[in-house]
C-alpha cells in the first residue's frame, strides 16, 4: 500500500485530541528540553585544585610584580576559553562554588591597590587602560565573565584620594571584596608580636574607615608570615581583630576548603608573570592535563 490515504480507516479527532492532553498532563510527552552545553569537557571533579591569581601592576615591566595591559587581555581570554569563571573569594572559602557545569572556579585578587588597577576619569567613568576598565570590556562580550575580584589595599588605595570612597562603593556594588595588606608592607617576620599586631589592625582600620566590614582577609606583605603563626588566626588588641584566612605570595594552586590539608593561615595563589609556577606555566599544564582543577559536575 502506498502513502495514500485509506479510506477503511476513519479517525476520530476529538478522540486523538483528548488523548494528547491526558498525556500532556500526566508528561508523558517529552519537553524538548536541552540540557546546557558544559563549559570544558573536562570530567567533574569536585575534590579539584582551585586557581586564585595574583596580580600587582598591570602596566608593561619585566618583573613578576608587573602585568602588561595586553597580557592581562590575554589571561582573561585565555581563563575564559579554558573553561574558568571567576567566583568570589568568600565563595570559595563557604565552598559555595557556584558555576557552570564544567566550569572552573578562578579568584582573581589584586595586591597594593596600586593606580593601574583601578582610574576614574573626572565624571566618575572607569579609565579602559586600567584593570578594571580592561575587564569590564571584556566583561561587555563575555557576560559570564563578570569583574569579580578581591583587592588587598594599603593606605594610598589606588591614588585618587577624592575618589576612594566612590572606588569601594563602586567595587562591591559589582560584588568584588577588599582585603588587609598591612598598613606599612613590612616584613612581618622582622617584627615583634605588638609590631605584627600594630600592622594587621591598622590595615583592618583602615577598611572600616570606608565601611568594609567583611570578610576578614589578610594577604601577606612578601608572603612571609609573622614568627608567631597564632596572631594569624586573629587576636585582640583594643578590641578583637578578625582573620578568616590568610594568603601567600605564590606559587601553586589552593586546595578546596574541605580537604583534610586546608590551612586558612597559608592559602597559595599563582603569581601573574611568566615562567616556572606562573600563571602561563600553570595555564599550559592545565591545557596538558597535568593538573587535575575543580570542575563543576
Amino acid at each position: 500500500m502506498g502513502c495514500g490515504k485509506d479510506a477503511s480507516v476513519t479517525v476520530d479527532s476529538d478522540q486523538i485530541t483528548g488523548r494528547l492532553q491526558s498525556k500532556i498532563v500526566a508528561g508523558h510527552l517529552p519537553t524538548n528540553k536541552v540540557p546546557p552545553k558544559r563549559v570544558s569537557n573536562r570530567a567533574a571533579n569536585p575534590d579539584g585544585l582551585v586557581f586564585i591569581v595574583e596580580y600587582h601592576h598591570i602596566r608593561d615591566g619585566k618583573s613578576t610584580m608587573e602585568r602588561s595591559p595586553a597580557d592581562f587581555r590575554k589571561d582573561l581570554d585565555r581563563l575564559f576559553q579554558l573553561g574558568f569563571r571567576p567566583i568570589s573569594m568568600s565563595d570559595y572559602l563557604s565552598g559555595r562554588i557556584s558555576i557552570p557545569a564544567g566550569a572552573s572556579p578562578v579568584v582573581f585578587t589584586f595586591d597594593d591597590a596600586n593606580p593601574s588597577q583601578f582610574q576614574l576619569n573626572s565624571d566618575l567613568s572607569v579609565d579602559p587602560s586600567c584593570a578594571i576598565g580592561i575587564w569590564q570590556d571584556f566583561a561587555s562580550s563575555h557576560p559570564d565573565f563578570p569583574v569579580k575580584a578581591t583587592f588587598f589595599v594599603l593606605p594610598q588605595m589606588w591614588g585618587q584620594p577624592a575618589m576612594r570612597s566612590k572606588k569601594v562603593e563602586m567595587l562591591e556594588n559589582w560584588g568584588c571584596e577588599l582585603g588587609n595588606h598591612t598598613t606599612t608592607h613590612p616584613n612581618l617576620r622582622k617584627l615583634t608580636d605588638e609590631q605584627v599586631k600594630a600592622e594587621i589592625a591598622g590595615g583592618a582600620a583602615l577598611l572600616e574607615r570606608y565601611g568594609v566590614t567583611g570578610p576578614n582577609l589578610l594577604a601577606l606583605p612578601l608572603g612571609i608570615s609573622p614568627k608567631n603563626r597564632r596572631l594569624l588566626r586573629g587576636f585582640d588588641r583594643n578590641g578583637p581583630v578578625a582573620l578568616r584566612a590568610t594568603f601567600l605570595v605564590g606559587a601553586n594552586p589552593a586546595l578546596p576548603v574541605d580537604s583534610p590539608k586546608f590551612d586558612s593561615t597559608r592559602i597559595p595563589r599563582i603569581q601573574a608573570c611568566k615562567g616556572p609556577y606562573g600563571l602561563d606555566d600553570w595555564l599550559d599544564q592545565v591545557e596538558k592535563g597535568k593538573v587535575k582543577v575543580y570542575v563543576a559536575p
